[in-house]
């Protein structure tokens, strides 16, 4: 069962925003009401994270849209425009929806989306080094936490929150090397305006993925967010709000 909840101005375009890897929903809380001084906004958590847990794993691109639809589909029944907004892995998640799904989308945001497909993306990411050896999903997962927030970040965590995010190690690695195994998206298909937003401290694929992301799409602006990096939409939620306010107001 898919965990969501949807609050802010009930008339106004409707909002999706669909967290990364590792996350969930309350990453995006302070983004979620931000936006929903203006309008209708739901965040989820994605199938096997946060209260969307326990699910059976792994799960690819396709689980992953059939959750999206069901949540959009549950929380409007009208015809307001749809935006979908999303950090990291959700930032191909909602690609993947404009590109298979387009009469559910009208426009998308999306914050540093991995494009682990390709040749050149780094196999000693935080995600890469995680899921290219032999790791169980639980010891992947905390390898990639230790890589995003450090050691001794990781071991002041709560016990409860460490295994927690043990947990949700199949949910990872079945996204991750779903990613690995070909583009979930085809930019040609995708005529939606397309933002993408990347930090001015993020590492330096992430850099070149916003620049080639920048030349993939017929309508499409790249904007650096200012002092954030990677978390972005957890850490600097005034600045990644207002760049998506600007997008929708173009529609």
């Amino acid at each position: 069962m898919i965990w969501a909840a949807t609050g802010g101005v009930v008339d106004a375009a409707h909002v999706v925003l669909v967290h990364g890897t590792l996350d969930r929903s309350a990453g995006l809380l302070k983004l979620a009401r931000r936006l929903a001084d203006v309008y209708r906004v739901t965040r989820y958590d994605r199938r096997g994270y946060g209260r969307s847990r326990p699910c059976d794993g792994p799960f690819g691109i396709d689980q992953q849209l059939d959750d999206l639809i069901g949540v959009i589909r549950d929380a409007t029944g009208d015809g307001s425009p749809r935006v979908v907004v999303g950090h990291s892995y959700g930032g191909d998640v909602a690609l993947a929806l404009a590109d298979r799904h387009p009469a559910l989308v009208d426009a998308v945001v999306a914050y540093e989306p991995p494009l682990s497909w390709l040749d050149w993306w780094p196999r000693d990411s935080a995600g890469g080094s995680a899921v290219g050896g032999e790791l169980a999903p639980e010891d992947a997962a905390e390898r990639f936490m230790r890589r995003l927030i450090g050691d001794a970040r990781w071991e002041r965590l709560p016990p409860a929150t460490r295994a927690a995010r043990r947990a949700e190690g199949p949910a990872m690695m079945g996204e991750m090397l779903d990613l690995r195994r070909g583009a979930p998206w085809s930019p040609q298909r995708i005529g939606v305006p397309v933002l993408i937003l990347h930090g001015e401290h993020g590492a330096a694929h992430h850099q070149r993925a916003a620049v080639e992301l920048g030349s993939m799409f017929a309508d499409v602006r790249v904007v650096s967010i200012a002092e954030a990096r990677h978390f972005g939409p957890n850490t600097h939620p005034d600045a990644v709000a207002d760049q998506v306010i600007a997008h929708i107001a173009r529609l």
